[in-house]
């Protein structure tokens, strides 16, 4: 059975209390960022928005860095909003602590998984592989992959990894008949 793959579709919102409406949720929208030069020394934010006011907040990415300590491409990527820039700034955990926030990837990720098919010798195996990033507990994926409750995804699958843990990673699986 060929594999299944998580992909991402767009960029997570993040967790992150607006000081206006106190709303919970950000998005960086399109991705952008603001770099400000002052004195051979950058500042680089990534913009996010508020998704209830639309109020924009800045996440620092670097405070007075020296310009020469930047690589040409990503200070270029930087002025251009470079979308894969954007997205590996807002996957930086080290960012996320430092600002406080943690990225809700409901709605930013779909399964391409393949149909079971019926007359398919048993037991499958078969892995899922992770395109981004995205933490999901197996046992939720295995379930919404093969239409089965999360307890019979318990009793039919076996896994080279706890089930009930989140993870970005790829692992390999087995489905047992009934």
């Amino acid at each position: 059975m060929p594999s299944w793959t998580v992909r991402r579709t767009g960029l997570p919102l993040l967790s992150l209390r607006c000081v206006d409406c106190r709303s919970e949720s950000a998005t960086t929208g399109e991705g952008r960022f603001r770099v400000n030069a002052n004195g051979g020394r950058l500042d680089v934010w990534l913009l996010v928005r508020c998704v209830d006011c639309d109020r924009t907040n800045k996440l620092t990415v670097h405070e007075r860095a020296a310009v020469g300590s930047f690589d040409p491409a990503v200070l270029d990527g930087y002025h251009a909003n470079d979308l894969d820039l954007v997205t590996s700034r807002l996957l930086d955990p080290a960012l996320a602590r430092r600002h406080h926030f943690t990225l809700d990837w409901r709605d930013a990720w779909r399964l391409d998984a393949p149909t079971v098919p019926i007359d398919h010798a048993w037991p499958i195996g078969s892995k899922v592989v992770f395109d981004a990033p995205v933490p999901l507990h197996p046992d939720r994926l295995l379930a919404r992959g093969l239409g089965l409750s999360r307890s019979e995804v318990a009793r039919r699958i076996k896994a080279d990894v706890s089930l009930r843990r989140p993870r970005n990673t790829d692992f390999a699986f087995t489905l047992m008949p009934v």
